[in-house]
């Protein structure tokens, strides 16, 4: 009986998480997710490895399950299940400071006291990671839900709130960073050289990080107002949309409304040929950072298109879809809560 309540109990706490009906939630088949909380204190949690915890990615789950966002949920749950350390950072904010529900799944019981004694003590955390390595996949989905019906309780959370779910994790002294991989090999007498050794001066690394190109398309904005608008697809292997979850701060779209406008996002138009030349973001030094699409040869744009980006100076930015061919590639990215989105602004050069 205390099995099928405790079943019952989650399916009724992820039917409130995902806005999904009962019967639904528990079948388990269970849509906007802003403020994005602050996660990355996730990436300073003292007892986990040093290992990359994608705080974006953390933040967006959560979200998401706030606002009942369920397309979205769906997808963000299958990418921290494939994600470690991100999983692991999750699990551990909750479970290293407050102890497993009686409705929790039987993973969940078994693991938060682990959890637990690996904040309180740091050398009991040798335990805790290695029975979370050897869990299931489906012993790990338990245990994020359960987690997540934690991080939603009550609804959005503000960052003070947020900050202050983590703040007990983060009181044991900060670890040491990792040390450089090629230390190794310098003390096995191998002569190592990095970039900055070899003084080649301004080196163009656009080819060395994922690469996009652009679809030209038109849309309206809610006020019924024509916008242009680029839609980015996949160059190279590396490109996609965890690759733009973790180069941007872009919002998750579903095709409805309007993403936010960032002006450190800029479209760059050439004047004299009518052409775009990239799309790039400007850090707080005044110089590019981020470069997604680089255009590989002049081409003058349409003539109505080149007007309506002269006359609206922002182009809406969308991506990634998988298969630019496709009619309906952009809608199916919104569908499956796989579109990022964002406003830049244009700068004629």
């Amino acid at each position: 009986m205390v099995k099928s309540h405790g079943k019952k109990q989650r399916a009724k706490n992820r039917s409130r998480r995902t806005g999904a009906a009962y019967a639904s939630a528990a079948a388990g088949a269970t849509h906007k997710h802003e403020p994005l909380p602050d996660m990355y204190a996730l990436q300073a949690i003292p007892y986990l490895p040093d290992l990359f915890v994608n705080a974006d990615l953390a933040a967006r789950l959560v979200a998401a399950c706030q606002v009942a966002c369920q397309p979205c949920q769906r997808t963000l749950t299958k990418k921290v299940l494939g994600h470690e350390p991100t999983l692991l950072a999750l699990t551990a904010a909750i479970y290293g400071t407050m102890p497993a529900g009686p409705v929790a799944s039987a993973t969940t019981q078994a693991w938060a006291p682990l959890a637990r004694a690996a904040q309180e003590d740091m050398g009991e955390a040798a335990e805790a990671l290695e029975a979370f390595g050897a869990l299931s996949v489906e012993a790990r989905a338990d245990l994020l839900e359960d987690a997540l019906d934690h991080w939603t309780m009550g609804g959005p959370a503000s960052e003070e709130e947020i900050a202050d779910r983590l703040a007990d994790l983060l009181s044991a002294p900060p670890r040491q960073r990792p040390a450089d991989p090629m230390d190794a090999f310098r003390k096995a007498g191998v002569q190592v050289f990095t970039l900055d050794d070899l003084d080649l001066g301004d080196v163009d690394t656009y080819h060395l990080a994922p690469n996009y190109g652009v679809l030209l398309m038109k849309t309206d904005t809610p006020d019924d107002r024509p916008m242009p608008m680029l839609v980015l697809y996949p160059e190279t292997e590396d490109a996609g949309i965890e690759d733009l979850e973790r180069r941007t701060d872009w919002e998750h779209w579903g095709l409805h409304g309007m993403p936010d406008r960032d002006p450190n996002w800029q479209v760059r138009a050439q004047i004299a040929d009518r052409s775009l030349r990239g799309l790039v973001h400007v850090g707080a030094d005044g110089g590019d950072d981020i470069e997604l699409w680089r255009a590989a040869e002049t081409v003058s744009l349409p003539e109505q298109w080149w007007d309506l980006l002269d006359r609206v100076r922002h182009v809406l930015i969308a991506g990634p879809v998988k298969k630019p061919e496709d009619p309906g590639a952009l809608q199916a990215a919104g569908d499956a809560g796989e579109l990022l989105a964002v406003v830049a602004r244009v700068v004629f050069v």
